[in-house]
């Protein structure tokens, strides 16, 4: 009978490498928002691989950055937490990168006692030649290391990496039942595709200074009715969130709608009102219930 495996598998990187796109690449679903705006994963957020003899569970983090407000540090905190409890760990850089913001972080990298694969993303948007000089590059700087080459956007050289992943794995019974996706409630996920379209639709300071709180989640046979509340930190920025006679909040509430309908596969009601919660991102308490704080 063959053994089972199973282990946590933790995804670092700077910003906007691609870690959200790897993690939905291996998990199939679209768990991490995706935008090309640096700091999207604000979290930890774990996603769930099953096989018959195995359990993959996925780990996407923040970016490393120099904390520059509380929010920040504790998106640091949830990167620190990732060294501690991985069996594996993916350190995913992009082609031309060169470091990693935060040097102590490296060297936690380089001095790594558990497996590190090195993947680096976006080979499709370079040459050979460019593709060479990071592999000589890597290797000098991260000798204990595995180094792949990637596109996790065109699914380029995923399969060989998750393999190498099933065959590092520690044997262990599954940790989570084997039909779970995420260890994410349902609400988390419904906050993510709101962010996701703020992210997308607004520029500058707005979407860094959002956080979305669902107040009601109620789930029917046919229908799932929610409301959520967009929180601002100041009242300017709750004009710009609504728009012109609520053009742009109309706009975020039915692209997010539409991609939730698609995530739970009902019919999705959405209601959506923005509030003025000042100076959330350097308040403990709120931060500890928006869940920043472990």
């Amino acid at each position: 009978m063959t053994k089972h495996k199973a282990g946590f598998v933790n995804i670092i990187g700077n910003p906007n490498v691609g870690k959200s796109t790897l993690m939905n690449a291996f998990v199939g679903e679209r768990l991490s928002i995706i935008t090309s705006k640096a700091q999207t994963t604000r979290h930890r957020i774990l996603g769930i691989v099953n096989g018959d003899d195995f359990q993959v569970l996925l780990s996407d983090t923040p970016g490393i950055i120099k904390p520059a407000y509380q929010l920040q540090e504790s998106m640091m905190d949830f990167v620190k937490s990732a060294f501690e409890d991985a069996d594996i760990l993916l350190y995913l850089v992009e082609l031309g990168e060169k470091e990693l913001k935060d040097e102590a972080f490296f060297n936690k990298i380089t001095n790594s006692k558990i497996p590190v694969l090195l993947l680096i993303n976006k080979i499709d948007k370079g040459n050979e030649e460019l593709l060479s000089e990071a592999l000589k590059l890597w290797q000098e700087k991260v000798p204990n290391a595995e180094i792949f080459a990637i596109s996790a956007l065109q699914n380029f050289g995923v399969p060989e990496v998750f393999n190498r992943i099933i065959e590092l794995l520690p044997e262990s019974p599954p940790f989570y039942p084997k039909d779970q996706l995420t260890d994410k409630p349902e609400r988390f996920f419904v906050n993510e595709a709101i962010r996701e379209k703020i992210l997308m639709h607004y520029k500058k300071e707005i979407p860094y200074s959002v956080e979305i709180d669902t107040e009601e989640f109620f789930e029917d046979e046919n229908i799932i009715r929610i409301r959520s509340i967009i929180m601002v930190e100041r009242e300017t920025q709750k004009g710009i969130i609504i728009g012109h006679k609520g053009s742009a909040l109309k706009r975020v509430g039915t692209e997010a709608r539409k991609d939730l309908e698609k995530f739970f596969g009902k019919q999705i009601h959405l209601e959506l009102y923005v509030k003025v919660n000042k100076d959330w991102r350097s308040n403990e308490k709120q931060l500890r219930r928006f869940g920043y704080n472990q």
